[in-house]
């Protein structure tokens, strides 16, 4: 069985599927919130090592269809770099479906529309993209290196690339104060593009990260529970997708499952959301049963 280089992750989607590591870390790396990759420096593995491993594990799991390139964001790598490792995947695994990956904004306006659709024509054609907040304000604060507008043309790109997109949302990332600016930039995001799926996540802290992000947010404060799934309610009440939007909002970060197509299911979560306010925290998903 191959090594991985610890720690590693993966979208909850992906837990069946095939890891293939392509790269170690994170090539941005620089969001304040986030913890995942601040024990690796970022480097990519060699053609050679990748192989190695496609040729372990499609000796195991012959029949796999469905494949996640890690670790942070694989489709930083070049174009051509990336579709010697599909055209190997495709090869190896004869019933491969679908190949996902992290993407950034960053990553996929470095990239033009037809290095895209060739990457999707190798049927990579999944990518799980952080939003976290549409409001640049709040953007600048969580350092994330792009505006809300780079992120509508990045995603707006995929989409014309034939590459769907699973987009992330953060509650509570904005703190009390910046909640209502917070959720009408996000909205609007999700309202410019054609998303596939959509999920939100409450904002939890890591130890190593803690102290980062409130030096660079001197006026957060924290939202409790019940702000949160306000949050949750206007955001869900300010979406009008022109697609059909797989959504999420099951993560075990989240004092509240939910799950629904919208449009369709839009009032149903509204209900849902407005039943576990008048309940309260009875109704919350215990904290000792949530993290990351």
């Amino acid at each position: 069985m191959i090594e991985y280089s610890y720690p590693l992750y993966r979208p909850p989607a992906e837990a069946n599927n095939i890891i293939i590591q392509v790269t170690h870390g994170c090539s941005y790396n620089n969001c304040s919130f986030c913890s995942m990759y601040k024990s690796k420096k970022f480097s990519v593995k060699s053609l050679e090592e990748v192989y190695e491993d496609i040729d372990k594990l499609s000796i195991s799991y012959s029949n796999a269809t469905r494949v996640f390139l890690a670790d942070g964001d694989a489709l930083t790598l070049p174009t051509n770099h990336l579709l010697q490792i599909l055209e190997y995947l495709n090869k190896s695994f004869e019933k491969l479906r679908r190949v996902s990956v992290y993407a950034t904004a960053q990553n996929l306006l470095k990239k033009t529309e037809d290095e895209l659709k060739l990457l999707s024509e190798h049927k990579l054609n999944l990518i799980y993209f952080g939003i976290e907040t549409g409001d640049d304000e709040l953007l600048k604060k969580i350092n994330k290196g792009v505006d809300a507008e780079d992120m509508i043309v990045a995603l707006n790109k995929a989409t014309s690339s034939n590459i769907k997109t699973s987009a992330t949302v953060i509650l509570g990332i904005s703190g009390q104060k910046y909640s209502k600016k917070h959720i009408i930039g996000t909205a609007n995001i999700v309202n410019q593009t054609q998303i596939n799926y959509l999920s939100t996540l409450q904002l939890g802290l890591e130890d190593d990260v803690y102290e980062k992000f409130h030096n660079s947010f001197d006026d957060f404060i924290e939202c409790s529970d019940e702000e949160v799934l306000k949050e949750q309610k206007h955001f869900i009440e300010l979406l009008n997708p022109t697609n059909k939007v797989i959504f999420r909002s099951n993560h075990a970060s989240n004092a509240l499952h939910l799950k629904g197509t919208l449009p369709k299911d839009k009032q149903r979560l509204i209900d849902e959301i407005n039943q576990s306010l008048r309940l309260g925290e009875d109704s919350f998903i215990p904290k000792y049963f949530r993290g990351f």
